[in-house]
């Protein structure tokens, strides 16, 4: 598929997605959410892409819902299809069995940080303004960010976040526990990838099952999660790659994988991502 509104770049085992319309500061529309969504998908089901970065092209990651000087922008009585009206991407990072790095290399406002909540790993520049900007603009915060921002800093942090629509810094947004760390802009990516390259060294089953029990523990309560825990490290200790992860690591060597997370996951597990 050509893309316009994004890059897609594959080496080293790491897909990166970078949003394409410097012009506009990235802003967000249609054809992005169409075209993340169908890379997405796409890379989900290439076994030789480990894990996946999300950056944004020029200096800013995405400045929030490209508006065009349109007020009826968010009309969705034009059309029968009211998300892809509203530019919602159909395939999520949290959708595919991969880590999802967001490699938020500048200004990340309204959707520009609603969908990096939906990645596994963020990575911040310092200097980026951050903002949940929606109830400032008479819209509400989208992209299940009212169960995935309190689960991931807290209802505090969410509540001064998502009700006031006030402006932070990348620096404030990892202190408040929304990114892993922040970083000068021009080291956001190269520490990204060099996070990304690293999971060549993970069994891709093992980490689509935990990816899928880390989503589904936003809203387990603990004794379900220990019982989903238990059934499924059951069957991953019959599966051959914990024979070979043990035994690389007592041979002192690189561990070859032989399984698939496109392939070899179990049947109910593949119908949940």
């Amino acid at each position: 598929m050509t893309y316009t509104a994004i890059l897609l770049d594959i080496k080293d085992n790491v897909a990166v997605i970078t949003l394409n319309r410097p012009e506009a500061m990235n802003a967000w529309n249609p054809a992005m959410a169409r075209d993340l969504g169908h890379a997405l998908a796409a890379i989900d089901k290439d076994d030789s892409v480990r894990a996946v970065v999300i950056t944004g092209a020029g200096r800013a990651f995405c400045a929030g819902a490209d508006l065009s000087g349109e007020v009826g922008a968010f009309d969705v009585n034009k059309t029968d299809d009211a998300r892809a009206a509203l530019a919602f991407p159909p395939v999520m990072p949290y959708h595919i069995r991969k880590p999802v790095l967001a490699a938020i290399n500048g200004h990340a406002i309204g959707v520009g940080v609603t969908i990096t909540m939906t990645c596994d790993i963020r990575i911040v520049a310092e200097e980026a303004k951050v903002q949940f900007a929606f109830v400032r603009r008479g819209l509400t915060p989208e992209l299940a960010s009212h169960v995935i921002v309190p689960r991931i800093a807290g209802l505090s942090v969410a509540a001064d976040l998502m009700l006031s629509g006030r402006m932070i810094s990348g620096t404030e947004m990892a202190r408040m526990g929304l990114a892993s760390c922040a970083l000068p802009a021009r080291d956001v990516l190269p520490a990204a990838l060099e996070r990304a390259r690293d999971f060549k060294k993970t069994a891709p089953v093992s980490v689509a099952i935990s990816k899928y029990l880390l989503r589904r523990g936003l809203t387990a309560t603990i004794d379900q999660m220990d019982a989903r825990e238990f059934d499924l490290f059951q069957w991953v200790c019959r599966q051959p790659d914990a024979v070979e992860g043990i035994l690389s690591f007592l041979e002192k060597r690189d561990p070859d994988w032989k399984m698939s997370a496109g392939n070899d996951l179990p049947d109910f597990l593949n119908d949940s991502f």
